[in-house]
């Protein structure tokens, strides 16, 4: 009888599914009730974005440069990119001409300078021990004082 008691809790949760069922087409329903709602939230989101043409217009000063990382192979293998990283934002700071932070405390409140995602994953592309000798980037100043830089293309 113990064999019986399993197909008889299967039966039963197979009656349950299409009770179930029902409640999946309720559901759909009320997505088209939401649909009304959402054009109103997305316009008020596209406006708040700046487009990418103001984005560009907000430049101030655009600059390219090939950074030499040949000093990042100095150290030992398991600290090349990070080193190679921090090579990086010391010669973009150095040449974009930003004001030096007194402690690392103060340089993260500032946030005067951005490493764009691509820039990270090129120097992290082979791993932590072999980061590339040089890379080409596109350094890019803001009105507030920011510089991004990106990959150059």
């Amino acid at each position: 009888m113990a064999q019986k008691e399993p197909l008889a809790e299967a039966k039963e949760a197979a009656e349950e599914k299409p009770a179930e069922a029902p409640l999946e087409t309720e559901a759909a329903e009320t997505p088209e009730e939401t649909l009304e709602e959402a054009p109103e939230a997305e316009i008020a989101a596209e406006e708040a974005k700046p487009t990418k043409r103001e984005a560009e217009e907000e430049i101030v000063e655009e600059r390219f440069y090939t950074i030499p990382l040949a000093k990042a192979f100095a150290g030992p293998p398991n600290k090349r990119a990070p080193r190679a990283i921090r090579i990086i934002k010391r010669f973009v700071t150095r040449h974009m001409k930003l004001e030096m932070p007194v402690s690392e405390e103060e340089e993260e409140e500032v946030g005067r300078l951005l490493i764009a995602s691509e820039v990270n994953e090129k120097v992290w592309s082979r791993g932590v021990e072999k980061p590339p000798r040089k890379i080409r980037v596109r350094a890019a100043k803001d009105k507030e004082g920011r510089v991004t830089v990106y990959l150059a293309e």
